[in-house]
């Protein structure tokens, strides 16, 4: 595969560097307004959607923006018209690309990211980094089947639940630990059963093995990564028995389904911050995390307006 620089596929600018503070929101696109594209790794880049400002042109849609500050190298297809924010580029194709073609050039810079760890930015060397020069064909041809954007429930629920409390993890879940202490030498390449590991990516997934029911753990449960590079912290939810290993633990509740396992885990991973620089998400530490959570009159988690909510929002039918 021959590389090139981006710079030679694309002409890279930056962004109009507008400040979401000063401009006023919106709850929707409109002929009046326009997304507001920062340096966030979520929702595509969108912040908020904003009015357009007089005598300020929006970045035109099917475009790639890059973020070299902040998350660096955070890259997203823009569908529409859009403003940026600080620390902002965005990419024009020098030459006609399908909208394949430019989801696959965002997953190449994205696999940059690890390069611009501990502080450092993209901005001067953005323009050098090297990509394949052609879209591979396989990709061209990858069969994706579309989203169902449609909800299981409607209208939308809201979250103003009467009650929330909190809960310990070890009183909403029977814990266990993974089996697998090292996958290599206790594991054969296969095409079985999902080997999962400490990872937030991909769910967690690393690759298929041949089923081994003394490293076998059971369906339907929160996996807690308490240990590995990058990840202690995250939880992820597993649908199908599995393979896991040592650094992980797993949580259980018969109450728990995947739609209920949805709404906790996106609570969890935002308390994720309390376990950077080494620190580890394991024993009593993991037993003793507390997580605020809708409950019945009783004291009890409300588990069924977990699921009524995720069930509630668009896309639900997909899941």
């Amino acid at each position: 595969m021959k590389l090139t620089k981006l710079s030679n596929l694309f002409e890279i600018k930056y962004g109009v560097n507008l400040e979401l503070i000063n401009l006023e929101e919106t709850q929707a696109i409109s002929d009046e307004s326009v997304c507001f594209v920062s340096r966030t790794e979520s929702n595509n880049g969108v912040s908020a959607f904003v009015k357009k400002q007089d005598g300020v042109m929006p970045i035109p849609g099917n475009t790639l923006t890059v973020a070299v500050g902040g998350s660096v190298l955070s890259t997203f297809l823009q569908p529409y018209n859009y403003y940026s924010g600080r620390d902002l580029y965005f990419l024009t194709p020098k030459k006609d690309m399908t909208e394949r073609e430019l989801i696959y050039y965002s997953i190449c810079l994205k696999r940059n990211k690890y390069k611009y760890n501990y502080g450092r930015q993209a901005n001067k060397t953005l323009k050098d980094i090297l990509v394949p020069e052609d879209v591979p064909e396989r990709f061209k041809n990858l069969k994706i089947d579309n989203l169902d954007t449609k909800s299981l429930n409607s209208p939308e629920r809201m979250l103003h639940h009467e009650d929330w409390q909190w809960f310990k993890l070890s009183d909403l879940f029977t814990l266990e630990r993974g089996k697998c202490g090292s996958a290599e030498k206790l594991l054969e390449k296969g095409n079985e059963i999902s080997y999962v590991g400490a990872k937030k990516e991909d769910n967690g997934f690393m690759y298929k093995v041949v089923r081994d029911e003394n490293y076998v753990t059971k369906s339907n449960c929160i996996v807690f990564i308490g240990d590995g590079q990058g990840s202690v912290g995250y939880s992820t939810y597993q649908e199908a028995d599995f393979i896991g290993s040592t650094t992980l633990s797993m949580g259980r509740n018969d109450n728990l389904n995947k739609y209920n396992a949805i709404f906790i885990i996106t609570l969890l991973d935002k308390e994720r911050f309390k376990y950077s620089f080494g620190r580890k998400w394991n024993g009593e530490k993991l037993k003793n995390t507390k997580i605020k959570l809708p409950a019945n009159k009783d004291g009890s988690p409300d588990w069924q307006f977990m699921e009524d909510y995720i069930k509630s929002l668009p896309y639900s039918a997909s899941i």
